[in-house]
Formats: structure tokens, C-alpha cells, sequence
């Protein structure tokens, strides 16, 4: 009984001690991560006229997402067009290097296509996850209405029969 006591209270430590390296690798972790992350982004010439389409591009995106959230086949259209441009970012990422003097200041677009990712497949993301979790809402209306529908129709068939 004292080696399993002995054993447990091993194991216990053992967790504790990777618990706490795992949170304060985590907790040093996330300064230099934010660092880099605000280097991105004001390394970036936020005033080219490309950038400023790309973004009215994404807030449009994103509004006609919301408006239209009652329309459930546009909505399919919208979320199957934006992950059709997230599967596309690799190849759009490889022409836009090639041609990146003919519309902007300097070479945004790295071999790892990181800026594409951050700038065009990111929004697109997160525009798709909000029309997913609308079609999952609308379902869920939809289940919800069938059921009462259903549950009428039961008690108008039992009421009949016993009329």
C-alpha cells in the first residue's frame, strides 16, 4: 500500500512540475509571439491603395454575409466562395510575387505566404465560420419548427380519432 501511495505522490510532483513548465513556457511564450505580431503589422504600409480595396473587400464580404443571413442557398454561396479563395491563396500568394511591382511598394508576398495568410485567408476564415455558425442556428430554428409542426399534427390526428 506505501509503494502505491509512494508512486502516486511521485506522479503528483511529476504533473505539478509539468504543469508549471508548461505554463510559464506558455505565459513567456506569448510575449515575443505578440512582439512579432505588432512587427508585422507595422511593417506593412497600411496607405497603398491595394490594401485598402483588400480590406473594403473583406468588411463588404463580411456585411453581405450578415445581411443576407436569412437567405440560406446565397449563404452556401458566400461560404463555399470564401473557402474557394482560401484553397486559391497558395497560387494567388505565387502570382502576386511575380507581380508585386506593378501594384505595391514593396515585396509583400514571402515564399511561405505568410502575409496572404494573414490578410486574405484569415478574414475569409473567420467570414466562414460566422456564415457556418448561422446555418447552424438556422438549422436549429428549422428543427424546432418541424418538431412543433409535427407534434400538431400528432394531437390533431389523436384529437379526430377520438372524435
Amino acid at each position: 500500500m506505501e509503494q502505491i501511495q509512494s508512486a502516486l505522490e511521485a506522479h503528483l510532483e511529476q504533473m505539478a512540475d509539468l504543469v508549471h513548465t508548461v505554463s510559464a513556457d506558455f505565459r513567456s511564450g506569448l510575449g515575443p509571439a505578440f512582439d512579432n505580431l505588432i512587427g508585422f503589422f507595422h511593417a506593412i504600409n497600411w496607405k497603398e491603395t491595394w490594401l485598402m480595396c483588400l480590406l473594403a473587400f473583406h468588411f463588404l464580404y463580411l456585411v453581405t454575409a450578415i445581411l443576407s443571413r436569412k437567405n440560406l442557398n446565397f449563404q452556401m454561396l458566400l461560404f463555399l466562395t470564401a473557402l474557394a479563395g482560401v484553397y486559391l491563396a497558395e497560387r494567388f500568394n505565387g502570382l502576386l510575387r511575380q507581380n508585386w511591382r506593378s501594384f505595391a511598394s514593396q515585396n509583400y508576398f514571402d515564399s511561405n505566404g505568410v502575409f496572404v495568410s494573414v490578410l486574405w485567408s484569415g478574414p475569409l476564415l473567420v467570414i466562414a465560420v460566422i456564415i457556418l455558425i448561422n446555418t447552424l442556428f438556422s438549422l436549429c430554428h428549422l428543427i424546432v419548427k418541424w418538431k412543433k409542426a409535427e407534434l400538431r399534427h400528432r394531437a390533431r390526428l389523436s384529437q379526430n380519432k377520438q372524435d
